[in-house]
């Protein structure tokens, strides 16, 4: 058994590792830094040397805010599956920023134009469409990143078929977990459509024609909750009952210009109406 000499009191230890007695004892609490000792009678903690290590590596890891669940993984994790654990970390943080940024942008073009940005709503009618189409799952931080997968799949699948621009992503009116959401385009040839679209694995989708109100989005697509707001409040404004799927006709996208130029179509069919046909 180790002398008592061995040992450091826990605020000690707490000055050598840089954290506050009151963080050790969380620690200790939660099971992610027990104390090498702790005296029956006083119920004293008291650490090994040995265990400054760990120690530090938990007031770092802690420091960049990651949870103490993954900081319990990675110390009792070996080298590889440590590293494993500490870059799934990075991209979490990664993502958390990219949806930061994404938020900063949209709150400044809320600031700079003074308030929500105005968008022309118009009334119209839309064509029947009959797309072929891919379709995922997403829930509402993932989106951004099915939707482009779906974009290559669809392209994929089409190589070599005359289709019509722009593509169309198909939404519901309500976002939540387990969204199930489309991209697709239409074929420049009906009969010769179905059989590739047999082949290639796509799906159709028949988007009905009548009465739509829309507008259109100039900017990049983390922006779009703007043209969504106006679109939606002009929708229940004139007490129109808006009908699934939401339509995005993508004009101008990646590839074609930059972010603040490309251009999205927004369409929603709704109910028609006599105000709608007025």
């Amino acid at each position: 058994m180790r002398d008592q000499d061995d040992f450091l009191t826990i605020g000690r230890f707490a000055r050598l590792c840089r954290l506050s007695v009151k963080q050790l004892r969380h620690y200790d609490d939660s099971g992610l830094l027990p104390p090498a000792r702790v005296d029956p009678a006083t119920g004293y903690r008291y650490y090994a040397p040995a265990q400054a290590r760990d120690a530090l590596t938990v007031a770092l890891l802690r420091e960049l805010d990651v949870p103490l669940a993954v900081i319990a993984a990675t110390l009792a994790a070996g080298e590889p599956e440590r590293a494993r654990l500490l870059r799934a970390e990075r991209d979490r943080v990664a993502e958390r920023i990219s949806r930061d940024r994404a938020r900063l942008e949209l709150l400044e073009r809320l600031a700079d134009g003074g308030g929500l940005p105005g968008y022309e709503i118009t009334l119209g009618r839309e064509p029947r469409r009959r797309l072929a189409v891919v379709r995922a799952v997403a829930g509402p931080g993932e989106l951004a990143e099915r939707t482009g997968a779906c974009v290559g799949r669809l392209l994929a699948g089409l190589d070599g078929t005359p289709w019509r621009p722009p593509l169309w992503g198909l939404f519901p009116l309500d976002l939540g977990e387990g969204m199930r959401i489309a991209v697709g385009a239409e074929t420049a040839g009906a009969a010769g459509a179905g059989e590739v679209a047999a082949v290639a694995g796509l799906e159709w989708e028949v988007l009905p024609g009548g009465p739509v109100v829309e507008t259109v989005h100039h900017g990049p697509y983390a922006q779009l909750p703007l043209a969504y707001n106006a679109l939606m409040a002009a929708v229940h404004e004139r007490g129109l009952r808006p009908l699934a799927p939401v339509r995005e006709a993508y004009l101008v996208g990646p590839g074609e210009a930059p972010a603040e130029e490309w251009t999205t179509r927004l369409v929603v069919r709704v109910e028609e109406t006599a105000e709608v046909g007025a």
